[in-house]
């Protein structure tokens, strides 16, 4: 990784903090994942894998239309420490249960331009 590739991940890194800050103190949490919510709080997810989760950069999944269940587990092992993403255990570090809930429910609800990448 060369040194402008780490400068813009730690930049992301601290925008996602900043903003895990702010969400977490936006209003009341109701149970289940809240699109609505997941909408607002996805804006620091969508500068990698797109506003609505079907992210054009081929190194980053694509969140749109995966299942919610997925999504929360894979967020939360970010956060635990059990997946190893720099990144995103960086972004996931701060994340209540409700704001990943939420998030879960935005991307799962999003359609999908998932595609199979026959390689060359």
């Amino acid at each position: 990784m060369n040194k402008q590739s780490t400068t813009v991940s730690q930049r992301l890194a601290a925008v996602f903090f900043c903003a895990s800050v702010c969400v977490s103190f936006a209003g009341s949490v109701v149970a289940g994942g809240d699109p609505e919510a997941g909408k607002v709080a996805s804006a620091v997810c969508s500068a990698c894998h797109g506003a609505d989760g079907n992210s054009t950069i081929p190194t980053n999944p694509k969140l749109a239309g995966q299942y919610e269940s997925y999504l929360v587990h894979a967020l939360k092992a970010y956060r635990s420490g059990e997946r190893n993403n720099a990144i995103m255990s960086g972004f996931a570090a701060n994340l209540t249960d409700q704001q990943i809930a939420d998030l879960a429910a935005y991307f799962s609800s999003q359609e999908s331009n998932l595609q199979t990448v026959i390689p060359k």
